[in-house]
């Protein structure tokens, strides 16, 4: 009779925790659960990189605003609509918050869908903006968009929407990885005819990433692999642009007043910086010698102005932004949530892939691409489409979170 009582108590209580999970679950999905919880090495690394990059912004692009005409000369021509957009993105990544995460695995296809259409109107005539021998901005009133930003967003949620979809076919090239295959293959002709070939190597690394952690067959994946280096080796070589900006990364010096300009400039900012650097707003190189300085080359701004440790300060917030994200989607996927999961993964794999391209380049360790630093560099488009992957970000560890909540009780 003990026996039997303790293990209808026993049962009894599984079963109350589990109805009590599957409501708070119910509850998560109609975003009705108060969330007090959110993970604060998260919250203040992206701070710290959202209020470094403003201020790193201003110091880098005042010269540049002052002296130019487009500007009108105003010194503050760049930060103001550097901080304009970061409000916006904050504005849009609260809203992105209110959203449930089952709402966006919904929704993944369709803007997936918009943003293929997105890229397609960038090269009608008339419609897509050239800037610098580059046709990536559609003009919307009185801002510009670049639609390869927003795909970047598109393109995680797609593919952990799709690796869900899949999971069970994952281990198949034909059903699981060759129609995924075939998307981005039709993106990245796309991106190439824009071009855009960093925004082609992200959201290739984005798709493929997350098939990844989806659990794609191994073999295949080494496949891939070798295919995708021997495809960037042709593209490469196939365009007399890119192939002159290898050869100019490989050696800058030895035409270091055309292919090697910039790169030249980048380490003399690194060099000039050492330990501590020359001190907030004394960079040399941001006066006319770096171009792109408060765009693509930010980080060697930094790196004069605030030396060594101002750069492995930058370095070390974005290691525990992307190293969080990886914690919550292993969190995620342990309650069993896969598309929250895979999409926090997802973003930390784009966060990680894109800083480190941005300072290879800085550093001279990668040839040059048109990829800004994520949360920091100026650009429109691209602080907004980071507010709101951030917001994503926080809305999956919140719900990881709340879920964990209802689970112990």
């Amino acid at each position: 009779m003990k026996l039997g009582a303790s293990l209808t108590a026993l049962f009894s209580g599984a079963a109350r925790k589990a109805d009590t999970r599957s409501r708070v679950a119910d509850r998560i999905a109609r975003g009705s659960v108060p969330g007090r919880e959110l993970d604060p090495l998260l919250i203040w690394s992206a701070i710290g990189l959202l209020l470094l990059g403003l201020v790193m912004v201003y110091s880098a692009s005042i010269a540049i605003a002052e002296g130019s005409r487009f500007t009108g000369y105003q010194p503050y021509y760049f930060v103001t609509r550097h901080a304009l957009f970061l409000t916006i993105g904050i504005g849009c990544g609260l809203l992105a918050f209110k959203l449930p995460m089952a709402h966006w695995q919904q929704m993944a296809p369709w803007l997936f869908v918009g943003g293929v259409v997105l890229l397609v109107a960038v090269l009608i005539p008339g419609l897509g903006r050239e800037v610098n021998g580059a046709q990536r901005w559609l003009s919307v009133g009185l801002i510009n968009l670049q639609p390869s930003e927003l795909m970047k967003i598109f393109a995680v949620l797609y593919a952990a929407d799709y690796t869900v979809r899949k999971l069970d076919a994952m281990s198949s090239f034909r059903r699981g990885f060759l129609p995924m295959t075939v998307v981005i293959i039709m993106v990245g002709g796309l991106l190439l005819r824009e071009p855009d070939f960093g925004a082609f190597v992200v959201i290739t690394t984005i798709a493929f990433g997350v098939l990844f952690l989806g659990g794609v067959n191994g073999r295949v994946f080494v496949l891939l692999a070798v295919v995708a280096v021997i495809g960037f080796i042709i593209l490469i070589l196939s365009s007399p642009y890119r192939l002159e900006r290898v050869l100019g990364f490989m050696d800058p010096w030895k035409d270091a007043f055309r292919t090697g300009y910039q790169l030249s400039h980048a380490l003399i900012a690194f060099g000039r910086g050492e330990w501590f650097g020359v001190g907030l707003g004394g960079s040399v190189e941001k006066l006319f010698y770096l171009p792109e300085a408060h765009t693509d080359f930010l980080l060697a701004v930094i790196a004069e102005e605030l030396g060594f440790v101002g750069v492995m300060v930058v370095v070390l917030m974005f290691a525990v932004l992307v190293q969080r994200a990886f914690v919550i989607g292993r969190e995620a996927i342990k309650l069993e949530r896969y598309f929250v999961g895979l999409v926090a993964q997802g973003i930390g794999l784009w966060i990680g892939v894109q800083s480190f391209i941005n300072m290879g380049v800085n550093m001279g360790l990668l040839p040059t691409k048109g990829l800004t630093l994520p949360l920091m560099s100026f650009g429109g488009s691209g602080i907004v489409a980071n507010c709101v992957a951030l917001a994503i970000l926080l809305r999956c560890d919140w719900e990881v979170r709340q879920l964990k909540r209802g689970s112990s009780v």
